[in-house]
Order: structure tokens, then sequence, then C-alpha cells
């Protein structure tokens, strides 16, 4: 089995247990691990699957905590670094009753990973690399990491996914630079996730067949497209297909992105050669199938990685 390397943040997640409050007027805060990169290792371990975390935090109780979390759930953390001068990355959120965020960030360790501080050749062992962090390219010196690392997989002839993750908190004022970024970043993917929404920021087309020729055109291998309750629109060059959701009573649908792409990583790396992926239709509507059916259980629960299943609870889901 090949093991998937996840690169980016991990952080505190404290959201608000009031209802429809803002940050302003909550008190009560429930504390989370955080970070879409280490979900999606989370999920990968949960399902049976080899994933390690690349990425920093504080050497502070919160970062200790974060490293206690992924390696309870078996993912590898020996390229996970702790950073004795900076305080681990923090989040609050609070939501209205519309659904509505209220949204402060306070950015620490995660953005200070630096080339220098890696063993390139431990993250040259990795079959996989999964791109997937809604804040590494936000700023130096983290970004020249996360695109140095995407070139030398590149090079090297490694799996890559790459999830753009656009969050409109953190890129206000900045979306051309982030439509710059991702396009730079689908060009070396074998594997790209978006929504729906961000196919069309980062395409500029409101046809979603013909944003996905253009994703194609600039060099993405395979696309999956969430589209929610109906489903993901799978694409390769040779394919296209819609793969349908299973029916389920929501909860909290935080965390089911990275669920899904968790669980279609986990999949892929059972593959003696993880490129075979993107070639195959039957592949992909198998894979993607699974990967649905996980992200729609995290659906029923509360949580990021409380809520990931493991294979055994995938399999008996009767959805």
């Amino acid at each position: 089995m090949n093991t998937v390397l996840c690169v980016g943040e991990l952080l505190i997640d404290f959201f608000c247990t009031e209802a429809d409050v803002s940050l302003t007027e909550g008190r009560h805060f429930a504390k989370q691990a955080g970070g879409a990169p280490a979900n999606v290792s989370a999920a990968i371990a949960r399902l049976g699957g080899h994933s390690a975390f690349l990425g920093k935090v504080g050497a502070d109780p919160f970062g200790l905590f974060l490293k206690q979390t992924l390696e309870e759930q078996s993912v590898d953390t020996s390229m996970l670094l702790l950073d004795p001068a900076a305080p681990t990355t923090l989040a609050f959120v609070s939501r209205s009753a519309s659904g509505e965020r209220d949204f402060v960030f306070h950015r620490g360790a995660d953005q200070l990973l630096r080339l220098e501080e890696l063993d390139r050749a431990a993250v040259q062992d990795a079959s996989m690399l999964h791109f997937g962090s809604a804040t590494a390219l936000l700023a130096e010196p983290f970004r020249e990491v996360y695109i140095t690392l995407m070139d030398d997989a590149k090079a090297n002839g490694q799996f890559i996914s790459f999830d753009p993750n656009y969050r409109g908190d953190l890129w206000a004022g900045r979306q051309e630079e982030f439509i710059t970024l991702s396009r730079d970043g689908i060009s070396k993917a074998d594997l790209v996730k978006v929504s729906d929404e961000e196919l069309q920021l980062i395409t500029s087309q409101a046809d979603c067949n013909a944003a996905l020729d253009l994703l194609h055109e600039w060099g993405a291998r395979a696309v999956a497209v969430t589209l929610g309750k109906d489903g993901t629109l799978i694409s390769s060059p040779d394919s296209r297909l819609l793969v349908p959701s299973i029916t389920i009573e929501s909860i909290d649908s935080t965390g089911a992105g990275d669920a899904f792409i968790g669980a279609l990583l986990c999949r892929i790396s059972q593959l003696a050669h993880p490129a075979e992926f993107t070639r195959s239709a039957e592949l992909q509507r198998d894979f993607v199938t699974f990967a649905n059916r996980v992200g729609a259980i995290v659906c029923t629960k509360i949580g990021a990685i409380a809520a990931l299943p493991t294979l055994d609870e995938v399999q008996e889901y009767a959805g």
C-alpha cells in the first residue's frame, strides 16, 4: 500500500457552542483539531490506509494536543514540526441561524515552515502527496515550501492530489492571486478536487463542461467536482460521469469534503500504480462511490475528525 503524505495546516478550531450568536456575543467554545490536510490524513488512516502529515505547530499545549490527535488516528507525525518560538494557529468560529460564519483567524506556527527544516528525502519516499491547504499559499515562507514540494513531486513522478480549498474569509481582496496560484497547482496535479463554486471561480466559466475542459488543458489528469447531495462529477480527458451520493439526514457537514478526498486517496493508494485511477472510468466510478458514502456518513455526525468512520462502519452503513 502506498503512503499518502498530506501537506498543509494543522490548527485548533474553537467552535462557539451557543446557537446563533456572533463571536462578540459568544462565551462558550469547544476545542477541536482542525486543518483540511490534517483531516484528510486522519480519514485515510481511519479507513485503513497509510498516511503521514507534514506541517508545523507550536511547541505548546495546543500543538501537543494536535500531534496526539493525529497519532491516535495512526497518522505518521514524523514530519510534523513543533516550533518553540511560535504559537499554534487558532481559528474561532460561530454560526448564525442562516449558516453564515463569524470567523477570526490567529495565524501562528503553520505559516513559518521553511524548506531548510524539511527532510526532503523523506518527502520523496511517499508515493502520493496531497496538497489541500486553505492557508499554505497565503504567505511566505510556507508558500515556497508548498510550491517547491509540488514541483519536486512532479519531477519525481509522485502522484499529486490538489484541493485549492478556497476560503473567502482568508482570500478577501486577493481572489486573482488565489486563482493564479490554483491554476499553477492544477497544472501539476494527477487529481484535482474542487466544489462547483471553486470550479467556476478558478476558470471563469459558468458551464461546467467547458470549465472541466480547461482544467484538463492546463494539465489536470482527473478532476472530482463535489456537488453536495447531487453527488460528484468525476472527469478525465477520456470520460466524464456523475456519481450519485446517498440520501442522508445531514446534521453537520463540517469535514465532509476532507473525508471525501481522504476516502478517495485511500482507495487510490491501494493500487500498485496510483496513476491507473486517472485512466480508468471503472475505477473512478467505484472509488468515487465509496468516497461519496464516506462523506455522507460524516454529515450524520458532529465534528470533523471525530465524525470519521472506520472501513467497517462504511461497509455496514445502510445509507
